[in-house]
């Protein structure tokens, strides 16, 4: 029953990413020198059209280069140079159009002193100020709130909670296989965003679906009665590839960047972020499979096992597509 209910829930879970325009722009503002300033621009686009947005910088900056453009995958990129004069702090940066759009953007401002200040923009708030220090109420609900959207987003990581959840039977097994898995992956987050560890990203990302495939095959196990490892130490099987997901978090969270001086509660906010969002999946699931038990008494085997090979097939086309993208690592 919480397979067939799960289901329903990633299906709805779905529709809102259909219907999302676009994925998220970005825009880095980086000093190279006093009142100098380099851009980059990431607009998303659809097929050959680029969403109509833009930023806006203060009236004090000037262009010093032209934007030079390149498309990358579904997003124009632009880069160009200003000078601001008297510097960026206590100014306005806002992305004109995005109260149009159903996107949001990224915004990362990098001072000379190397502090950093990262804002998410949403259409009903377009613009912000910028600081030289960000205040510890903004670091913390920016990369909460980062943590949760990652997790809400990666729908690889969800698929191996997923997994889990038709594995593990009991409440108790349960919540000991979900916190072998959060202690692992804070680990090597933690280790991998301050530098004590680095693993290429393209192996990390074919591994974490290569973990999806394997919890399939076991669920298949399971359902014509063989015991396998997972069934057996599901917890044991969350750590380990729990460990291999925290790199995945980590390679998120080196592309967002951390503010400098705040950089441990940074850290602990988005991984704060990340259990928050793992949590309203993982209850979203049991109270899903709570209220459709009210009207299917009797299990769907059909249902479960179609829903396991699913879940199987979309793992394996991840593990293909990923280990091709080795022959572009540099």
């Amino acid at each position: 029953m919480m397979r067939l209910a799960a289901l329903l829930l990633l299906l709805l879970y779905a529709l809102p990413g259909i219907a999302h325009e676009v994925r998220p722009g970005y825009l880095e503002v980086i000093e190279t020198a006093p009142e100098r300033y380099q851009v980059l621009w990431k607009v998303p686009m659809k097929g050959d059209a680029v969403l109509r947005m833009s930023p806006r910088l203060p009236d004090t900056c000037k262009e010093q280069t032209p934007p030079s453009s390149r498309a990358v995958a579904a997003a124009m990129i632009k880069q160009w140079t200003v000078v601001c004069s008297g510097g960026l702090k206590d100014t306005e940066i806002s992305i004109d159009g995005l109260q149009h759009t159903l996107t949001d953007v990224l915004v990362r401002v990098t001072h000379s002193g190397g502090t950093t200040q990262t804002v998410r923009l949403a259409p009903d708030n377009i613009g912000f100020t910028v600081s030289g220090e960000p205040s510890t109420f903004e670091v913390i609900t920016t990369y909460l709130s980062l943590g949760i959207e990652h997790i809400l987003l990666g729908i690889d990581h969800l698929l191996f909670v997923f997994a889990l959840l038709l594995i593990v039977q009991g409440w108790r097994r349960l919540v000991g296989t979900i916190t072998a898995f959060t202690v692992a992956h804070s680990i090597t987050l933690a280790a991998a965003t301050l530098g004590y560890v680095n693993v290429p990203q393209a192996p990390v990302e074919a591994v974490i679906a290569l973990s999806i495939l394997f919890l399939a095959t076991e669920i298949i196990h399971m359902l014509q009665g063989r015991t396998g490892l997972a069934q057996r130490y599901p917890w044991l099987v969350a750590f380990i590839f729990g460990l291999l997901h925290g790199f995945g978090f980590a390679g998120a969270l080196s592309e967002i960047g951390l503010p400098q001086s705040d950089i441990p509660l940074a850290l602990l906010f988005f991984n704060v972020g990340v259990e928050v969002g793992q949590l309203i999946f993982v209850l979203g699931v049991v109270l899903a499979g709570l209220i459709l038990k009210r009207f299917i008494r009797q299990p769907l085997r059909w249902g479960e096992i179609a829903i396991t090979y699913g879940i199987g097939s979309i793992a394996a086309f991840w593990t293909i597509e990923r280990v091709m993208a080795f022959s572009t690592m540099p």
